[in-house]
């Protein structure tokens, strides 16, 4: 392909105009490109001059002959060189003049004879707009080549390659993605050190640019979709030099890139909405689509266990109404990749401030005892740091009981919700419903409303004194049984002297009876201890209202 669509001074030296034309000095700037012809003739042309122009002159005003100012003007305001015709205003180069042309590859050409500036100017011109002529044409035809790949199987290979057969160099597409792109294959060394350089960029205002990395230079394009950079498409070049062609086919071929990736990004979030129902529907015990189980689960077999896997978030991140749909994409993303790394198969459900994991594995790591996995998937998940997707360390999780019926869904959720209801009340650390003890049956008898009744019976007069005394006997009594009936450790658990604690249990013994320590009246009082803190933990209500919530997004 010929992408060389700006004339170098040496190309306009071989034109019929520039037949009697000599290279007096600056020949190491002759590749210098020419984007435009300027006839100056004033001294007064710093507001004249853009960049890039070849300048014809006679030297009228100019002083051409022993002057370097104008030169220095000229090189600094970046003209691509100068043509003079000898004459009345120009008759030779002083050896000043012609050492800071060399040093600055700054070429001046001399005509030795007269010539007509309106036809070198007319000639160069149509050069230069025929070249740019065929330029958008390559371009047109690039362009609609990489949209006939983004519409192909594998299109974003197919596009570094169509980039590789154009340039003849190799091609990159950096990406968060665990896969790969680049072509041809044997570019796999430098994908994998482009990789390690781009983990530290910040994609914040990243323009098209030319880098150098490892002594290899690279002309890079930011892939943009949806407002954010979704990777890098970098060419393999030469050297720094680049032209306006090179970066406007990688533009057009990032905008390709950019398609197929929204593309794929909406297939993925149809996807997720749809799996989303689907652990909705089973966690609120809905109807589903047989066909819907079977897309996102593994085939229901006596082989196949699964536990349900709460993470409630307490901080949600900034903007989250405008970003909510990326977070979404993101959160999924990010929680399957942890569970199938851990040989687990998830099914994910993403809210504002829940997310819900059907967690299914196999009887053989029923067998491995799957728990020491999960709580490594827990560590994990504590340890995460993206702020802008979810903050690991103010998270909460609950995982229910193990399950094979996948109708027991609605039970394990509820069990999960459990676990994190003790957890806000401050009750219990435990992440696993069979860790929490006799909660289990607590809940169950508040579910059917004889907590109440239980607690009354057994320790009804203890908390009734302690709000008309504002006595701290329950707490006492807690403390008490929590350390097996030893009041040393009892008291300094209660940071009071033994005497006191003895006071504490005389009082409580009057309204308890003497045999309140006998094995089953203990057991009893201290179950309905315990059910007492449930009832009153001041989060059991706002959990309630949580989980209305969570029904309604």
């Amino acid at each position: 392909m010929n992408n060389n669509f700006e004339p170098t001074v040496t190309d306009v030296l071989s034109r019929e105009t520039f037949k009697n034309a000599v290279v007096l000095a600056g020949s190491g700037g002759l590749n210098r490109k020419i984007k435009w012809t300027h006839i100056l003739e004033t001294k007064e042309f710093d507001k004249l001059i853009n960049g890039n122009e070849l300048i014809l002159s006679t030297g009228l005003d100019l002083q051409l002959n022993s002057s370097t100012a104008t030169y220095e003007r000229l090189i600094e305001k970046k003209a691509a060189g100068i043509c003079i015709e000898r004459g009345p205003y120009f008759s030779g180069l002083s050896s000043q003049i012609k050492q800071l042309a060399d040093e600055n590859h700054f070429p001046i050409i001399v005509f030795e004879e007269i010539v007509k500036f309106v036809d070198i100017t007319q000639d160069l011109h149509t050069l230069i707009i025929n070249q740019h002529h065929q330029m958008l044409n390559q371009l047109s035809e690039l362009t609609k080549k990489f949209t006939e790949l983004s519409l192909a199987p594998n299109g974003i290979l197919k596009i570094l390659q169509q980039l590789h057969n154009s340039f003849n160099k190799k091609a990159f597409f950096l990406t968060d993605e665990a896969k790969s792109y680049y072509y041809p294959p044997e570019a796999k060394h430098l994908e994998l050190l482009l990789q390690t350089h781009f983990k530290n960029i910040n994609p914040v205002n990243m323009q098209p640019k030319t880098i150098l990395f490892d002594n290899d230079s690279f002309a890079l394009t930011p892939v943009v979709g949806l407002g954010q950079v979704w990777g890098y498409l970098c060419l393999h070049i030469d050297d720094k030099q680049t032209d306006e062609f090179l970066f406007s086919v990688l533009d057009r071929a990032a905008l390709s890139i950019a398609q197929i990736l929204l593309r794929n990004r909406t297939i993925e979030e149809r996807k997720l909405n749809m799996e989303d129902k689907l652990v909705q529907n089973l966690l609120q015990g809905r109807d589903y689509e047989a066909e819907e189980l079977q897309a996102f689960l593994p085939s229901i077999s006596e082989n196949l266990y699964y536990r349900i896997f709460i993470i409630q978030t307490n901080a949600p991140p900034l903007n989250m109404e405008e970003d909510w749909e990326e977070i979404k994409v993101q959160r999924s993303m990010l929680f399957r990749s942890l569970f199938k790394q851990s040989g687990f198969f998830p099914v994910v459900s993403a809210k504002k401030n829940e997310i819900a994991i059907i967690c299914s594995f196999t009887a053989e790591d029923k067998e491995k005892k799957e728990t020491s996995r999960l709580s490594n998937i827990i560590d994990n998940i504590f340890n995460v740091d993206e702020k802008n997707i979810i903050d690991g360390s103010s998270t909460s999780i609950g995982v229910s009981s193990v399950y094979q019926n996948i109708s027991r869904a609605p039970i394990g959720y509820i069990e999960a919700k459990e676990v994190l209801q003790l957890q806000y009340a401050g009750l219990s650390k435990c992440f696993y419903y069979e860790n929490i003890g006799i909660y289990q049956l607590l809940f169950k008898i508040q579910e059917d409303g004889h907590l109440e009744s239980y607690i009354n019976e057994h320790i009804g007069d203890l908390i009734s004194h302690d709000h008309k005394t504002d006595a701290a006997f329950l707490k006492t009594l807690e403390i008490y049984f929590e350390c097996n009936g030893s009041k040393k450790e009892a008291a300094d658990r209660l940071f009071i002297v033994r005497q006191t604690l003895y006071h504490r249990l005389d009082k409580i013994e009057l309204i308890l009876g003497k045999d309140f320590m006998e094995p089953m009246n203990r057991i009893s009082i201290e179950t309905a201890i315990k059910g007492y803190l449930l009832m009153n933990s001041r989060l059991s209500k706002e959990n309630r209202k949580l989980n209305a919530t969570n029904l309604v997004e």
